[in-house]
């Protein structure tokens, strides 16, 4: 496979969905819908945006519905090319047992992680949905980044990224409730942000946002432009972009989010006309998303 710096290009953006064993069907299915309906040419049915590939213990794992699904690699295949995949997405579904078990995928989100950081050059971008978010923060992932998850799984996600700060000695996390998903490691470079009025900060949650949308979509106006490799390094992670989505249904919006951030804010918007959505739009830590 050729070496990507960026996954904004006319070839297809490499997705690994890790699917472990009673997995959410919901959380698997809707974002696989809305990254395999986007297109690059609206007019060119094969212009595919997203290459999708499925990872598991096993040919075949069934969902806690009981509906099949037949998977394209081992896990030991997935961590033999994971350098090769652009986005990594990770599911709910039966989240104590791959918790109390420490089961895959809990060792493909570190190693990704960890190749994030020591490749900056490449965009990468790992995306939970549901209570996989549960899993990032076992594994201290989320360090000083903010992240959501299911409502009814708040606390959990509170108490994991508690405990993982203690044992790691590292950031806090930030839990985001009621948004449809967060977003960590702006992929854009928009400027001072003493002046700048596209970045939101925490001390900014009693102002009203500007309207104005810049930055937190792929926004090809000549006014800005993609962060350097340097500034990249210096994020957290290497740069990595974190995105944790609400329960179920609001992985359909962080996966619509994902097209407008790597093809265009055109293509999840026609995504989201053919499958009759609205998109309801999340938190983009350090940016607007509206």
């Amino acid at each position: 496979m050729a070496n990507k710096t960026s996954a904004v290009s006319d070839e297809p953006i490499d997705v690994l969905f890790a699917l472990h064993p009673k997995f959410n069907l919901m959380d698997f299915a809707g974002p696989l819908e809305v990254l395999t309906s986007a297109l690059h040419d609206f007019n060119d049915p094969s212009s595919n945006a997203f290459e999708v590939t499925i990872a598991a213990a096993e040919p075949k794992v069934i969902s806690e519905q009981g509906v099949i699904v037949g998977s394209q690699i081992s896990w030991k295949d997935a961590h033999d090319r994971l350098a090769d995949f652009d986005v990594v997405v990770v599911v709910g579904g039966d989240s104590d047992t791959v918790l109390k078990e420490k089961a895959e995928p809990i060792d493909l989100i570190n190693a990704f992680s960890e190749i994030q950081k020591g490749d900056p050059s490449r965009e990468r971008t790992l995306l939970s949905i549901c209570t996989g978010s549960l899993f990032l923060a076992q594994q201290g992932i989320l360090a000083g980044l903010s992240a959501t998850t299911h409502p009814d799984y708040i606390t959990k996600l509170e108490i994991l990224c508690s405990q993982a700060a203690t044992r790691d000695l590292s950031e806090r996390t930030d839990v985001v409730e009621d948004a449809r998903y967060v977003v960590n490691n702006l992929r854009f470079d928009i400027g001072d942000e003493d002046e700048n009025p596209y970045i939101r900060r925490k001390s900014d949650a009693g102002r009203r946002p500007s309207n104005a949308r810049k930055g937190s979509m792929s926004w090809k106006g000549s006014n800005t432009r993609r962060e350097s490799i340097v500034r990249r390094a210096a994020m957290r992670l290497g740069g990595l972009r974190v995105i944790t989505s609400g329960g179920v249904a609001a992985g359909l919006d962080a996966a619509l989010y994902l097209v407008s951030v790597m093809v265009s804010e055109d293509t999840a918007n026609e995504v989201a006309r053919v499958m009759q959505l609205t998109w309801t739009k999340g938190v983009v830590v350090d940016g607007l998303d509206v």
